[in-house]
């Protein structure tokens, strides 16, 4: 996040509000498409692959939870100047799932999910606005610090990435190692296989005649495949009593920042030929 600020400025973020339509439709991909995928993938890991109850809770627990940071990292990656509209999207799912998440929970797995408001704020404010207005302010008032630095920053990034994915699948790989955790696998895989596509086909559909229409395509395809799944994790161990619900989020803390970043260097590398 201190990345994207760094290599973007006031202008960039005042602009993205000038998108309302981009905005709704990056919060109906994912707290709309999203759960409906979480739910119906489920219902399948139950009634197909006769997995546990807990499983399925697992499953449509991370699809209700709010936008991950990285695909803002992600969209920055492929369409920079997208990386501002990326960031207001995941940040209006961030404030808004502390009542969203819990609402979504109950309505798909029939289990109210307390949620700590405050730490919530105080998540948003440290991993989202802290890091980024860091940046802003760093690249307005600073700038020949910032062009020093800049070439540094993409590889801290993957690096402090690789902890926050490797961590929680390390913890839980016991589980993940049972004889259901393939099953689990490939149900992950198909969910966020699932979104990416989604949220790229109804963008192209819903602004075809946007000039940006592509760039637009994969920036709501990076915010519906990508989901905050530490945060489901977390829910999944303090709120279950049953482990089984955590293995989900541990493995989709992987496959979706695995199949993200494999889209990063596809369609960096696409960008790249047509260039």
């Amino acid at each position: 996040m201190f990345a994207v600020g760094v290599n973007s400025s006031e202008k960039d973020f005042l602009e993205a509000f000038l998108r309302p339509a981009a905005i709704f439709a990056g919060y109906i991909g994912q707290f709309v498409v999203k759960p409906l995928l979480g739910y119906l993938f489920g219902t399948i890991s139950m009634t197909i692959f006769g997995l546990p109850t807990s499983l399925a809770a697992g499953i449509m627990l991370t699809s209700c939870v709010s936008g991950a940071q990285l695909s803002n990292y992600a969209t920055f990656l492929t369409d920079p100047q997208m990386a501002p509209l990326s960031i207001v999207m995941t940040s209006l799912s961030t404030a808004t799932a502390v009542f969203v998440t819990p609402f979504l929970s109950l309505l798909l797995i029939g289990k109210k999910l307390p949620v700590d408001v405050k730490g919530m704020v105080s998540n948003i404010l440290q991993i989202v606005v802290t890091p980024i207005a860091t940046g802003l302010l760093l690249n307005r008032f600073f700038p020949k610090i910032c062009n020093a630095i800049r070439p540094f920053l993409p590889p801290l990034s993957v690096f402090v990435t690789a902890l926050c994915v490797g961590a929680p699948l390390a913890i839980n790989v016991e589980s993940v190692m049972s004889p259901s955790g393939i099953s689990v696998l490939l149900l992950v895989i198909a969910f966020h296989l699932s979104a990416f596509v989604a949220g790229y086909s109804l963008t192209g559909i819903a602004f075809h005649s946007q000039p940006d229409v592509k760039a637009l395509q994969r920036t709501l395809s990076y915010e519906t495949g990508m989901q905050s799944s530490l945060l489901a994790l977390a829910l999944a161990n303090k709120f279950f009593q049953d482990p089984l619900v955590s293995i989900p989020p541990a493995i989709s803390t992987v496959i979706m920042s695995l199949m993200g970043f494999s889209l990063v260097m596809l369609w960096a590398r696409r960008k790249e030929f047509a260039v």
